[in-house]
């Protein structure tokens, strides 16, 4: 690489070594977009980035694998300034889980 090439780089704790895990999630094409948006990161590139609405939505279609407490944390932060019709809407999109995350905010709320 030369000096001031644009490059992604990523810090890992000493300790990991250069083996840190890394997950890939696959999404389907046609939900993929829903809730992502860009980010400038200079240089004339972006990349995506998904809203917080969508990331609760993501850890509630997960939590089979990432553990239940991750999207109720997730969820009871974001409800301190998020207001539950967004998050609501935005799952009119994923119909499987709309029932969990209604289970959820009665709970919360």
């Amino acid at each position: 690489m030369n000096r001031g090439e644009a490059c992604f780089e990523f810090a890992v704790d000493r300790l990991a070594g250069q083996r840190a895990p890394v997950r890939w999630r696959h999404f389907d094409a046609e939900t993929f977009d829903i809730g992502r948006g860009r980010f400038d990161i200079g240089a004339g590139r972006s990349i995506g980035i998904y809203s917080a609405e969508r990331s609760i939505i993501d850890a509630l279609r997960m939590r089979h694998l990432e553990g239940a407490d991750l999207a109720d944390e997730a969820l009871k932060r974001w409800l301190r300034t998020g207001q539950p019709s967004e998050l609501l809407g935005l799952a009119r999109s994923f119909p499987r889980i709309q029932a969990a995350l209604r289970e959820t905010l009665e709970i919360l709320l």
